[in-house]
């Protein structure tokens, strides 16, 4: 037997098997290394329910300094599938800048207590100079708390209380309550700012239609934005007046106004010759109209032509991130905009050509096509006034967009649309985002019929067939 021709081969498999082991741990110390650097994932889930949104990933980009995100929870639940680690690693991953701690306040109070642990914190988020807590496990409150912790100083969103405007405080549907809690959130703070002549103190209560008494009115310094919100009755001059030395000496405005066509028993919004005066001073006439969408396009969501349905914006810097999400506008009126002497004036949403504008609706409701003024038409438009301090204004034809029944859409980016309008008259353009969602509540619901089907195929046809065949495969093979 050649013994050097068994041992020649014998090294040769060796050097086989050591050269393609070394292969093998090279390829998986690639691939881990690889795994680490570049730590990324794909969400299947259809509300993108793992996948953090806009503004996350642009507060994390701009940070400057470290900031710590400690969860105080009990130690067993923290690397639960679902639990805070999947959602806080999902952070850490956005930046270096980013660092998570997991504290038990039962076994580490002390520890716990100088993270800065409170009964109703569920995650502290701190950067140095300041803490925000968070007070849910959702990226909507992580978020909020980063955004709070790193935004300071005083920003007041002012909503004007003089007449009959759509307030703050109501949770009903046509409330502004919703806009409320956005804003509280990015840590602004909004207040009602009642604007009302010094002659009006002891005045009756006005009905719809009339205007107030004159007198000296003032919009306070410390209003960051100031917003309109679809008053229903007409501003007396001294408002006007007020809120047109506000923005022209610097401030920010979004001035929301409702359409004064009557439609159905609706009583509609007055007049408002001077407020309207005023913004076509500034380059944006209002027109006494109604703006019908054709396209059907809004009727995916349940929406009537009365609600101009949105999905194609301007070129600006607030509706940047809005590509392909949709907005809708009920019961809007066209803008027409120009650059005037001291102002440059921007589109923001505009219809299709599927729309048309018309100057009247019948008592019945039937309207012609035919008759009406074909589009595009502007329903929102954006500016800035020239001068040592520029002012910013924005222009939208309804204040019904901004509602809590449309901001609160699940399927409409209206929120998101009004928010970067404030963070753009704010000059907190590092805000303007498409906003984190709550998760969607998707909830199964199967008929009683349905579910005894479905007990029966799962658990006795589909069983017993499989071993019947089983059965059968086997007798013929026996």
């Amino acid at each position: 037997m050649n013994t050097e021709w068994i041992k020649t081969r014998q090294t040769r498999y060796s050097a086989y098997v050591t050269v393609y082991v070394v292969v093998v741990l090279a390829v998986l110390g690639a691939i881990n290394f690889l795994a680490n650097r570049y730590d990324k994932s794909y969400d299947s889930t259809a509300n993108k329910q793992f996948t953090l949104s806009d503004q996350t990933l642009k507060v994390a980009d701009g940070l400057k300094r470290d900031i710590h995100f400690t969860y105080f929870g009990d130690s067993g639940t923290f690397g639960q599938p679902g639990g805070p680690k999947d959602l806080l690693d999902r952070y850490a991953a956005l930046s270096p800048k980013i660092h998570i701690e997991y504290i038990d306040p039962v076994r580490k109070p002390q520890q716990a207590k100088a993270a800065g642990f409170r009964s109703d914190a569920v995650v502290m988020v701190d950067n140095g100079p300041r803490r925000e807590a968070a007070k849910s496990l959702t990226e909507e409150e992580v978020t909020g708390a980063m955004i709070r912790s790193l935004k300071s100083g005083e920003r007041n969103v002012c909503f004007v209380n003089a007449a009959a405007e759509r307030s703050i405080d109501n949770e009903a549907g046509d409330g502004y309550s919703l806009l409320k809690q956005l804003l509280e959130r990015d840590n602004y703070k909004p207040r009602s700012e009642t604007l009302k002549p010094a002659a009006a103190a002891n005045a009756k209560p006005m009905a719809i239609g009339q205007t107030a008494p004159a007198g000296n009115v003032e919009v306070p310094k410390d209003c960051t934005v100031l917003v309109v919100g679809g008053p229903q009755l007409a501003y007396p001059k001294p408002i006007v007046d007020a809120i047109k030395t506000y923005v022209e000496n610097g401030g920010r405005a979004l001035v929301m106004v409702d359409n004064t066509l009557r439609l159905g028993r609706t009583e509609p919004a007055a007049e408002n010759p001077d407020l309207l005066a005023l913004l076509a001073g500034w380059g944006v006439t209002v027109d006494k109209n109604l703006v019908l969408d054709l396209s059907g396009m809004g009727q995916l969501l349940g929406l009537g032509p009365e609600i101009p349905f949105i999905l194609q914006y301007e070129s600006h810097a607030i509706t940047q991130p809005l590509t392909r999400v949709p907005t809708a506008f009920p019961v809007v009126r066209a803008l027409e905009v120009k650059n005037g002497d001291k102002t440059s004036v921007s589109k923001l949403v505009s219809t299709t050509d599927d729309s048309i504008a018309i100057d009247n609706v019948p008592p019945g409701g039937a309207i012609d096509p035919k008759q009406g003024k074909k589009g595009p038409f502007t329903l929102a438009a954006a500016g800035t006034l020239n001068g040592s301090t520029p002012g910013r204004f924005v222009v939208v034809g309804t204040s019904i967009w901004a509602a809590n029944n449309f901001a609160g859409s699940r399927s409409l980016g209206n929120r998101d649309l009004f928010m970067n309008t404030i963070n753009w008259l704010a000059s907190d353009e590092d805000l303007i985002s498409i906003r984190p969602k709550a998760p969607d509540d998707r909830p199964l619901n199967i008929s009683q019929q349905r579910l005894s089907a479905l007990f029966w195929l799962s658990i006795v046809i589909f069983p017993v067939g499989i071993v019947m065949f089983g059965l059968a495969t086997w007798w013929k093979r026996r």
